[in-house]
């Protein structure tokens, strides 16, 4: 990485105007060089692809065979690592970043099985008419779980509960 890469990207970000794509993939770019230089520090090896989904800029790193120590029991590292990264953007543009970060695919997993569960969950609600009450999920689990729910007929989902403790609850219409 060239020495100054984090501040070329950032001038990048204020040079790209109201385009909110542009904005994006400036965003990705400062966060790509953070968390390389992070994963040099580490002396991890993984290749670092930026994307931009609709509107959030998403950053994943795979390939190297340690990236599972940098997910963690459940994701908890990858959690504090994509706010880290979103701090550093937020660092070099001024503006709060809702930027994703994926490590080894575990986001993209964890989104299908979610997906999976709150479609099974859901057809089994309308099947026998009772209510189903998942466990505690993070924000970004729950908003899965809904979507899934919502393509339903028949059954909705609310959340329930406070933080760190809230869940989705699937219910008939």
């Amino acid at each position: 990485m060239e020495d100054g890469g984090v501040d070329d990207a950032a001038e990048t970000a204020e040079d790209s105007g109201s385009d909110p794509e542009d904005r994006l993939v400036a965003e990705g770019e400062i966060a790509g060089d953070y968390l390389e230089e992070l994963l040099d520090l580490l002396d991890f090896d993984g290749d670092i692809d930026l994307d931009v989904e609709g509107s959030r800029a998403v950053v994943s790193i795979d390939g190297g065979e340690d990236l599972g120590k940098l997910v963690g029991r459940k994701g908890e590292v990858l959690d504090a690592l994509q706010e880290l990264t979103r701090l550093a953007v937020h660092q070099k543009t001024g503006e709060r970043s809702r930027l994703m970060l994926d490590i080894a695919g575990w986001r993209r997993r964890r989104r299908e099985e979610l997906a999976a569960l709150g479609d099974k969950l859901a057809r089994r609600v309308l099947e026998t008419g009772e209510r189903e009450r998942l466990a505690p999920m993070t924000p970004f689990e729950r908003k899965i779980v809904h979507d899934a729910v919502a393509v339903v007929d028949g059954v909705h989902s609310e959340s329930e509960g406070v933080e760190p403790a809230r869940r989705v609850v699937i219910l008939v219409d």
